[in-house]
């Protein structure tokens, strides 16, 4: 597939989603921890409004602390933004041609799919996002992906109730491509997502 075509379209599909929340769904916590959507949705654009030089100053001033740095920058920038332009953001740079540190333009798919993902289950809301782009990400499921993710899948066998995918081996945990997908990337869903003896180890209650 044309993985650049692919994160324009996913990038666009959500920020029409954007668009369409209430008030009430941006200050609803996502699936990433201590972040609402807010958060969550000005981390999707970082790349697109940081030069490399302030990106170099502002981890300089997290004492070269990514994930402290990439929170303070999210929440700052949640302030600082409207809705509006956060979904503009998203919008406009569709083919924008960022992508993370390490892991190439499938890596820059794969933070555009997830952090989707950590907005829409945590909401409830009913996106699916299209089984081509979540091949590409699930097939990209490695044991080195999961220690950088910090997913800990040990003795669990991933499997796909709604497309042909395993990983793993073990006890299965069986729910929809996307929502192992986020299990791969280290998240925790709302309770009832996910079946099998281990659901309740990838269970979490958001608030």
């Amino acid at each position: 597939m044309d993985i650049r075509s692919a994160i324009a379209a996913e990038r666009t599909e959500l920020a029409a989603l954007l668009d369409d929340l209430a008030p009430e769904q941006w200050e609803a916590p996502s699936l990433c921890t201590g972040w609402r959507v807010r958060e969550v949705a000005a981390h999707m654009s970082f790349g697109f409004r940081y030069s490399l030089p302030r990106i170099a100053a502002e981890l300089l001033k997290a004492r070269g602390n990514l994930n402290r740095m990439t929170d303070r920058c999210a929440r700052a920038d949640a302030t600082a933004f409207s809705t509006a332009e956060l979904a503009t953001a998203l919008r406009d740079n569709a083919r924008h041609p960022w992508k993370p540190p390490v892991g190439g333009i499938e890596a820059a798919l794969g933070h555009d799919v997830v952090h989707g993902l950590d907005i829409t289950v945590a909401l409830g809301h009913d996106r699916r996002v299209p089984e081509d782009r979540l091949r590409v990400l699930l097939d990209g499921v490695t044991p080195k992906s999961l220690r950088f993710f910090g997913a800990d899948l040990d003795g669990v066998q991933l499997r796909a109730d709604d497309l042909g995918w395993s990983f793993g081996a073990g006890t299965p945990l069986t729910g929809s491509g996307q929502d192992l997908l986020l299990v791969a990337f280290g998240r925790k869903l709302p309770p009832g997502r996910l079946r099998g003896q281990a659901a309740d180890r990838f269970a979490a209650e958001l608030g």
